[in-house]
């Protein structure tokens, strides 16, 4: 199997199940507006919720959001619009739907035995995100009517013993 094949293999169920988690619980419809190799280590918005995975890859899936974007599926989440800043219930927010994201990945990819970690959501402009060496990640923008997000994942393949 090609690098190329792998790597579609392991992007497709986390795109798939992005557009399913956004359109089944937060009835927002998010439409990708490109892929590109990540040429840095940066979270492409300020609101990141952050996933580690082990198994036969290695690598860390990041659910990055505008500020709009998350505070917006914070209160379709919460059913609660007085939210309107980025605060603790809306980091929650984004830790659960990363959750979600990577959960519905998660059996697609099952041929990998991946185990998954619990979130870690991080906020401010510029983060900079950790993958393994040699994962050679993935970003992969989004827009909606709430604004920008993006996924970006990174994969090493260790060679199994």
């Amino acid at each position: 199997m090609s690098d190329g094949a792998i790597k579609i293999d392991y992007i497709n169920p986390v795109i798939t199940s992005l557009e399913d988690t956004f359109g089944t619980m937060l009835g927002c419809k998010i439409e990708r507006t490109g892929l590109m190799l990540m040429e840095n280590n940066q979270a492409l918005q300020p609101v990141s919720g952050i996933i580690g995975v082990s198994g036969k890859a290695v690598g860390t899936i990041v659910l990055s959001l505008a500020a709009s974007v998350a505070v917006k599926s914070a209160q379709v989440m919460l059913m609660d619009d007085s939210l309107n800043e980025i605060n603790d219930d809306v980091m929650d927010a984004v830790g659960e739907l990363t959750n979600m994201v990577t959960g519905g990945a998660k059996a697609k990819l099952e041929k990998f035995s991946l185990s998954m970690s619990l979130p870690n959501v991080l906020c401010g402009d510029n983060c900079r995100l950790h993958f393994p060496q040699n994962a050679h990640p993935i970003a992969v923008p989004f827009q909606c009517p709430w604004g920008a997000l993006a996924l970006q994942v990174g994969f090493s393949f260790p060679t199994l013993r």
